[in-house]
This record gives structure tokens, C-alpha cells and sequence, in this order.
């Protein structure tokens, strides 16, 4: 009421107090309570003007639970179709990223309310993942809402690399490359490590000033994940990042799929071909890549039956990188559409997480025979030194070998003998 003292001190100095003159000194004051009631509602919480949604936390993780989590849950047939891997892998991959982010741990908040749970933060990321849909749309099951599913879901790509990195996304080590070599001995390409090509993902938020370097032959911004993919899809070597302008061969020059083999840090391979010896192994290609003695490539026309036969095994086998992108696809249909995010940090982590999945996915089905990682096999740290020896000679001897047209012309010839006497004849 002291915004009103002139009001206030002339009835309470006045012999004759008016009924008219209280009248008015209520309805004043209790207009100007209304209208800081007012101001008070629009202010509440952390943020001033933010509008509040009760959205039933608790109530949206009990009916996740009970839905899919539960031992008698309502969707426990549908488990595998909605979350691309079974129950098992989900929980461990949880329980990891979990451990490794507190962000994902189940907190309250100073009044004692109950915050999201793991799982719905963990489940809203999944769903942007395995069905590509926008952040907001996870909101009306998840409750969660658009900016938490978007913090959740950068949080969640990092974590998974963190924790499941190391062993779902590394090059191959000595029993790998054992059973790599066994495989591509099995379907008639002795040496074989793999088939490797290269996909593109639309980048639909790509800057403006950036869509000329990151346009290509797709007539809109992409990026580029050059792969190396084995028989059971099991992906081995990943390099994304590169704009889509690049062709497979720019790419092939900036990748690190060669570094441990220029730098002797490779396991050693050694086989026999047609009576010829040979100690690299080489990846399946498509007729863009360039001729080095580690890539073995189709022939574009052939002539007679022992080229024909090569060029239809070849381009067979070769399939393998293919069908592991439409796998990958098709288990996380945000790699497939148009990437939504503005940085390309963000969607690096989004590529490897869903590639590390992927894997996980191929070991946990039972599709690799011996795949367990305990570090024994792993290739060992070489101390870097910074004075000239005469290793450096190595190198560049290796680096030579790789990019010799000589010897892709001569294992080229001894595959198609090979080939022919094993199964064209």
C-alpha cells in the first residue's frame, strides 16, 4: 500500500472517514496484487519467462520398464526390431555409458523431485539414431523434452566411443588377421584383409558458405566415411570426415588405412600364390582406386573365360563393404537420411558410435567365429623417435611396394590362375 500514500493519509487524517475513499484503497491494492501475481507466474523457475510442462517423468520411466524392461514386459517380442540389438547388449551398453558420463545418472532436484532416468535418456538417443526422426518427436513417450534428447544424444555418441571405442573400432590384430587370411583363403582370394569403398551422407544443415567444398557428384553437401568391411560386416577401418567434393582417390591419400604398414607396425602377413610369394595383403576394390600392390581390382572388360570368371568373383566378393553400408543403414537410419546437426564434430561421433554399434551388434549374434578382444593380440607401442635411423629407409621402401603397379599387375595374374584352377575348370 505505500504506492498509495497520498490516498492512505488523507482518510486516516480525515474526521470523516468515507466508505467511498476504502473502497477505492482496496480495489487499488488488490489490483496491484493481481498484477505481481502476475509477474510471479510468468518468472518461475531457472530461467525467467521459461514455460514449465509437467510432463510425468517418473510415470514415462515406469512405463518404459514395464514395456520393455520388465520380466513380464508387454513388447519383449518387439525388442529386437525397436532397438536393433537384444535386451543383453542394450543393458551393457547402458550400464557403460552410465558408468562413464554422470550426465546419464538418475539425479533430483532441489525439492526433492525425481529427474530422467538412464534409460529414457539412453532410449531417446537410440530412437534419433535407429529411426532418424527429430529430437522433438521423442517427447510424447520419452518425456523428455527437444534440447535434453539433443544434449542426451551428444553425450551418448561420445560415451559409447569412450567406453567401446578401443575394442569395436581398431584395426585388426594378429588372430584377426589369421582368421581374415583363413577366410579370404576359403573363398579363393589367398591375402585377402577385406573389400574397402567409400559412402556418402547428406549433409542437409551443411553452412552456406561450405556447400560448394562439401558438393559433389550428389548435387548436395555430403560427407564421406571411407570403410574397410570383412565377410561377416564387421567393420575394421573408418575414416570420416572428408567433404563430398573428394573422389575415393583424394580420400585414399589423406586416410591412415596404410599408416601401420608404412610405419612397421603391421602383423606380418605371408602367403603363396601360383608359385609366387608375397608378404602384404591387399583389399578388394572398385576400378576408381589406383593400382597399388594392396589392392586387388576387376577387370573392366574381359576377355576369355579365366578373366571373365575373376571379374564376376571379384565383383561378388567386393560386395561385402557394399552390403555392410546397407546394414548399417538400414540398423540406423540417421547415417541414411539427411544429417540434421550443424557441426561436423557432432556427426563424426554420430558415424563412429553407430559403426561401434554395428559391431557390437555382428559379435553379440554370433556372426564373427572368434572375435574376443583382451589386448594380447594388439600390435606393440612403438617408442617415437625423433633422430634419423636407418628405419627411415624402410619406410620409404614400403611405401614404394604399396603403390607398385608391378606387383598389382603380378597378383592379379596369379589370382586369375588361381581362381581358375580351383573352381573354373
Amino acid at each position: 500500500m505505500d504506492r498509495y500514500p497520498d490516498i492512505l493519509e488523507d482518510i486516516l487524517h480525515s474526521d470523516e472517514n468515507s466508505d467511498d475513499e476504502w473502497d477505492i484503497l482496496l480495489a487499488e491494492t488488490k489490483r496491484e496484487e493481481e498484477s505481481r501475481s502476475k509477474r510471479r507466474n510468468k518468472q518461475r523457475g531457472s530461467v525467467p519467462g521459461h514455460r514449465i510442462i509437467r510432463r510425468g517423468r517418473v510415470e514415462g520411466h515406469e512405463r518404459l520398464y514395464h514395456d520393455y524392461f520388465a520380466p513380464n514386459c508387454v513388447y519383449d517380442a518387439f525388442f529386437r526390431r525397436r532397438f536393433r540389438m537384444g535386451c543383453p547388449l542394450f543393458l551393457r551398453i547402458v550400464n557403460g555409458v552410465e558408468q562413464y558420463d554422470p550426465y546419464f545418472v538418475q539425479k533430483t532436484d532441489a525439492i526433492g523431485n525425481l529427474g530422467l532416468s538412464s534409460l529414457q535418456k539412453v532410449i531417446a538417443a537410440f530412437r534419433i539414431l535407429t529411426y532418424g526422426t527429430p529430437a522433438d518427436s521423442v517427447d510424447e513417450y520419452m518425456r523428455i523434452g527437444e534440447s535434453i534428447a539433443i544434449e542426451s544424444l551428444r553425450r551418448f555418441v561420445q560415451a559409447v566411443i569412450a567406453v567401446f571405442g578401443d575394442e569395436y573400432l581398431r584395426p585388426p590384430n594378429n588372430n584377426d588377421i589369421a582368421r581374415l587370411l583363413a577366410i579370404g583363403e576359403q573363398r579363393g582370394f589367398p591375402g585377402m584383409l577385406g573389400s574397402i569403398d567409400c559412402m556418402h551422407w547428406k549433409w542437409k544443415n551443411c553452412p552456406t558458405a561450405w556447400q560448394g567444398m562439401y558438393t559433389g557428384h550428389c548435387h548436395e553437401p555430403t560427407i564421406i566415411l571411407e570403410a574397410v568391411a570383412s565377410q561377416d560386416l564387421w567393420i575394421w577401418h573408418a575414416f570420416f570426415g572428408l567433404p563430398g567434393s573428394l573422389n575415393d582417390i583424394n580420400v585414399l591419400e589423406r586416410s591412415p588405412v596404410f599408416a601401420t604398414l608404412t610405419e612397421g607396425r603391421a602383423p606380418p602377413i605371408n602367403y603363396r600364390i601360383n608359385g609366387h610369394d608375397y608378404t602384404m595383403g591387399y583389399y578388394l576394390a572398385d576400378g576408381i582406386y589406383p593400382i597399388w600392390s594392396t589392392f586387388v581390382k576387376t577387370i573392366p572388360c574381359p576377355q576369355g573365360l579365366k578373366r571373365k570368371h575373376f571379374a564376376a568373383t571379384q565383383e561378388s566378393i567386393r560386395k561385402d563393404v557394399e552390403r555392410a553400408f546397407g546394414v548399417l543403414q538400414a540398423r540406423f537410419a540417421i547415417v541414411r537420411g539427411p544429417a540434421r546437426f550443424w557441426d561436423e564434430e557432432t556427426l563424426a561421433y554420430i558415424m563412429k558410435a553407430c559403426i561401434i554399434m554395428h559391431n557390437m551388434i555382428i559379435e553379440d549374434e554370433g556372426a564373427t567365429n572368434d572375435n574376443d578382444f583382451d589386448g594380447s593380440g594388439e600390435n606393440p607401442i612403438v617408442q617415437v623417435s625423433h633422430v634419423h635411423t636407418p628405419k627411415f629407409v624402410d619406410f620409404i621402401q614400403t611405401h614404394h611396394q604399396i603403390r607398385s603397379n608391378a606387383s598389382h599387375s603380378q597378383l592379379q595374374s596369379d589370382l586369375i590362375e588361381h581362381l581358375w584352377q580351383r573352381y573354373g575348370q
